[in-house]
């Protein structure tokens, strides 16, 4: 067995313990998973699971010589994070054709920031439960995918709603409740509204839309409540069906967290945002 299949045994692994928690009514790995992947956005879902079930305390990652280039050293005899990377081959073609490119995976080995020594890294700006600018980034971020976003009282108990293409919030949340509700909703936007939406049964929405809220929100810093751990029922050990949902938290989340996570003078004008009674 290769390296690479070890790796994808192990992610395997890995969502069948998970799914045996949440049917045991545990959710404590499912909040680490989340966290970990705001704090590993741009990676896989797989890796980061292969990430959580190997270093759980990981903050950064990277590889051997990356972290040299940053002016750090892997210390001796500190073992590494395997993940699984493509690469692109080339596959014999026809004479006088161009030839394929075919995409496989390798593992290959990170290490954390821990695991290192050597010159000190920039740290990132501690949010200290305020979202600050990213607040206006999010609300940037939907109106610019044609979403129209309204502030309005009249919409019963609910904190914020998503009527496809039309996100109501209350005008009263706070800063840190509005950018919570606010990614909630917009993930039933992305995920649960338009021609090739996969909006599946209401438990399942609603977990994908709080799952990615808790990740975005994590992911910039804020603390979130328990309202994503009410959420998590039972899945009754169907690991393959949780590895789809928590797949596709970690591609929406990830999508929006590079667009909250910006450099500050690249911040955008204040976003249209309509109040109504």
């Amino acid at each position: 067995m290769t390296k690479a299949q070890e790796a994808r045994q192990h992610i395997d692994q890995a969502i069948e313990r998970l799914a045996a928690e949440l049917n045991a009514g545990r959710s404590e790995t499912l909040r680490a998973f989340l966290e970990m992947v705001g704090k590993f956005h741009r990676y896989s879902f797989g890796n980061v699971m292969l990430i959580l079930s190997q270093r759980p305390d990981a903050t950064r990652v990277a590889g051997y010589r990356t972290w040299q280039g940053l002016g750090r050293q892997v210390r001796k005899g500190e073992k590494g994070i395997t993940i699984i990377a493509p690469m692109m081959l080339k596959q014999d073609a026809e004479p006088g054709q161009d030839p394929e490119r075919v995409l496989r995976f390798k593992a290959a080995t990170v290490f954390d920031v821990s695991q290192t020594d050597g010159e000190e890294l920039p740290k990132p700006a501690q949010m200290q439960g305020t979202p600050k600018e990213h607040l206006q980034r999010l609300e940037r971020f939907i109106v610019d995918q044609g979403i129209v976003l309204e502030l309005r009282m009249d919409i019963g108990q609910a904190a914020g709603i998503s009527m496809g293409g039309h996100i109501c919030i209350r005008p009263e949340l706070t800063p840190p409740e509005r950018f919570s509700v606010l990614v909630h909703e917009l993930a039933h936007e992305m995920l649960h509204h338009g021609e090739h939406a996969e909006r599946g049964d209401k438990q399942t929405r609603e977990l994908e839309a709080e799952a990615v809220a808790y990740v975005v929100s994590t992911g910039i810093g804020l603390e979130p409540g328990t309202a994503c751990s009410d959420y998590i029922q039972s899945y009754g050990g169907d690991a393959e069906k949780l590895a789809a949902v928590l797949d596709r938290v970690q591609k929406t989340a990830a999508r929006i967290l590079d667009a909250v996570l910006i450099p500050t003078d690249e911040q955008p004008a204040e976003p249209e945002v309509v109040a109504n009674a």
